[in-house]
């Protein structure tokens, strides 16, 4: 992918995913690298970063004879993410209307249209 992956948007996809499921380190980087071109070198950082800022919590639990460390989202890491959906979205139109120049002529006119009758009165 051309586009890099900034801190926050990284932080967004990785509570993405433990939001609709607890889920194990490994399995957890493979969800997001299988979307997204990273190393699982980069990941690790990330899920330690969300713990230490109290979004996700890690608990043990067995698995064939050895422990297993799952994630799972705090009530925190769910306001976080609602927070960054939101952001993402409105990052998202403005990207769309510059690329695919949907709306901004409209929004261009307008915008003059609205300067010409203030400047009228």
């Amino acid at each position: 992918m051309t586009y890099q992956l900034t801190a926050p948007l990284l932080d967004a996809c990785v509570l993405g995913i433990v939001e609709k499921e607890d889920a194990y380190g490994y399995t957890l980087t493979q969800k997001v690298r299988e979307l997204v071109d990273i190393s699982e070198s980069t990941l690790y950082p990330v899920l330690r970063r969300l713990q230490k800022d109290e979004c996700l919590v890690t608990y043990d639990a067995p698995y064939q004879g050895r422990n297993r460390r799952y994630y799972a989202i705090t009530d925190y890491g769910r306001r976080r993410l609602a927070f960054y959906k939101d952001e993402w979205e409105k990052y998202k139109e403005n990207i769309d209307k510059l690329l695919l120049d949907e709306g901004v002529q409209e929004e261009v006119k307008s915008e003059v249209e609205g300067k010409e009758e203030q400047s009228n009165e």
